[in-house]
Order: C-alpha cells, then sequence, then structure tokens
C-alpha cells in the first residue's frame, strides 16, 4: 500500500509515513475488505449513498471506501452525503468545504429535525431513537433521488457489540445490528462496511489524517445513556482483559441454534435420540461442548 505522487486519493495526501500508521491503515482496509466480501454487499455498478456525519467513524469510512474504489476493488459508484440537521452552532461549511477539496462527489442536504426531536421527546428521555428514525427518513429518500441501490453508514465492530447488550439488557432479545440488510420498503440495501473495524482503529485513523472532526452535541450532551453505560461495561472488560471485545465480537458470528432457547430457530420438538449424523459444518447439529 506504498503511495506514489501521482496514484493517491486527495483523501490521503499528507497521511503520516510511520510503520504504524501504514500498518493501521492496511488492516482498516482489510477488515473493510474482509466485510464487503463476507457479507456480499458490492452490486457491480451499483451506486452508494456514503452517509457522512463529520464524526470519526464516518471520514474512516469515506476514505476507505475511496481507497478500494481507487485501486480497482469497488466497482461501485460513491455519493458522499451529510444530512445537516439543524443542530444550533453546527458548523455548517466545514463538510461541504473538505469533499470540494478532496474532489468527492456529495450532496448536502439540510432538514430540521432537531426542532421536531425537541418537541416531541419528554424532557429526560434521550433523543436518539426518534433523532435516528427521522435521520434515516431522509437518507432513504435522498438515496432514491439519487438512483443509489445503498445506504452506507459508520458503525463499526463497537457499535455492533453495545447494540447486542443494549437488546440483551435492556430489549429482551439478541439481536443486534447487521452489516447488511434490506429496508422495510424493500428498495435499498443498507450496508456497515466498518462491521469489523474496532472504534480505536477509527479514532487512531481520522486524528492520524487530521480530518476536520465534528462533535454530536445533540446526543452527546445527554448524560446516563444506556449506550455509554454499556461502552463504560466494554471499556472495563477490556482493560481487565484485552482482547475481549474481538472475542465477543467473533462469537457473534459463531452462533448455535441448537444451544440456544428459542424454538422457532431449532425444532426441540422434533429432536429425537438415537444416532445423530454429526456435520460439523453444520450450525443446525445439536453438538454439545
Amino acid at each position: 500500500m506504498l503511495d506514489e505522487p501521482d496514484d493517491i486519493h486527495p483523501l490521503f495526501f499528507g497521511a503520516p509515513k510511520t510503520t504504524e500508521f501504514k500498518k493501521l491503515r492496511k488492516r482498516i482496509v482489510q477488515d473493510v475488505r474482509e466485510a464487503i466480501d463476507r457479507y456480499g454487499m458490492i452490486e457491480r455498478g451499483a451506486r452508494w449513498l456514503v452517509c457522512l456525519s463529520g464524526g470519526k467513524d464516518s471520514y474512516t469510512l469515506l476514505a476507505v471506501l475511496h481507497e478500494l474504489q481507487w485501486r480497482g476493488l469497488l466497482p461501485v459508484d460513491l455519493l458522499a452525503c451529510n444530512l445537516d440537521q439543524g443542530q444550533p452552532g453546527f458548523p455548517a461549511t466545514v463538510l461541504p468545504e473538505f469533499l470540494t477539496r478532496m474532489g468527492v462527489p456529495h450532496r448536502i442536504e439540510y432538514q430540521d429535525t432537531y426542532s421536531i426531536v425537541m418537541d416531541k421527546v419528554p424532557a429526560g428521555r434521550t433523543y436518539c431513537a426518534l433523532c435516528s428514525r427521522l435521520r434515516r427518513g431522509n437518507l432513504y429518500r435522498i438515496a432514491r433521488e439519487e438512483g443509489c441501490s445503498a445506504v452506507v453508514l459508520g458503525h463499526h465492530r463497537d457499535d455492533i457489540l453495545e447494540t447486542f447488550f443494549l437488546n440483551l439488557f435492556h430489549g429482551g432479545r439478541i439481536a443486534t445490528m447487521p452489516p447488511k440488510l434490506v429496508n422495510e420498503e424493500g428498495d435499498l440495501f443498507v450496508y456497515r462496511p466498518l462491521a469489523h473495524v474496532a472504534e480505536d482503529d477509527c479514532d487512531r485513523f481520522a486524528r492520524a489524517m487530521n480530518y476536520p472532526i465534528i462533535p454530536c452535541d445533540l446526543c452527546g450532551s445527554q448524560d446516563g445513556l444506556q449506550r455509554q453505560q454499556i461502552k463504560g461495561l466494554l471499556d472495563d472488560w477490556e482493560r481487565r482483559s484485552p482482547g475481549r471485545r474481538q472475542k465477543m465480537f467473533t462469537a457473534l458470528m459463531n452462533v448455535r441454534p441448537s444451544h440456544m432457547i428459542d424454538t422457532a430457530l431449532f425444532d426441540f420438538l422434533g429432536l429425537a435420540r438415537g444416532k445423530i449424523d454429526f456435520d460439523a459444518n453444520d450450525p443446525e447439529t445439536p453438538r454439545l461442548r
């Protein structure tokens, strides 16, 4: 991944030359390629709406996708999109100026969802659910208007883990953010190419590249969010047992329906005694440990 002066996307101008950064960049690119291949995200000739909030994760997503496209490894058209939700003090010129300077095709959309959220959410309740729903609806609309077949989001490995534990502790279900899904209307894919990328890698990458990071002051202004509590719990586990996050993430890719207790996933009633021909490659096989 050596860059020649005439063979580098503008998003990587000024990239640090250190061995540490080169390893970081290579790891992130490999993680993204693995997710794209594993979950079958590429439709040759498709157009993707790449959602850019201005945070570290979306900058990393944007850079890596353009890296892959630049090198002929991602045969899709990319359109960056920022939804300005009308938050007071939001630096509206930062992203369009950055994207123009980088030569990245983009669309900036203004929709004042901030006022709706502040009006509808009772005092003391979190903004995230309504804010996310309004944002997603607008992004779907923009994708249709721009002829895109997929909305591409910057959720990373740690977002997926946190969502799993939120559902486990507060939602009463085993579920998380899938790396690929189809929207309810059935006309758009939703992709998360950073699904295998650690949040810390996104943070170190975006800061090393000195991208103009914009914080989310809406949800960031609320204390005691359930997601913050889960993040703190995972941080503590990681400090006590380094590598715990990756081990848990790997477990999400290694589910055994026969070792759960959901009768919709495994036919416990039909399970009979007798010799069973075990198939090690069949996740339905009730192999005990």
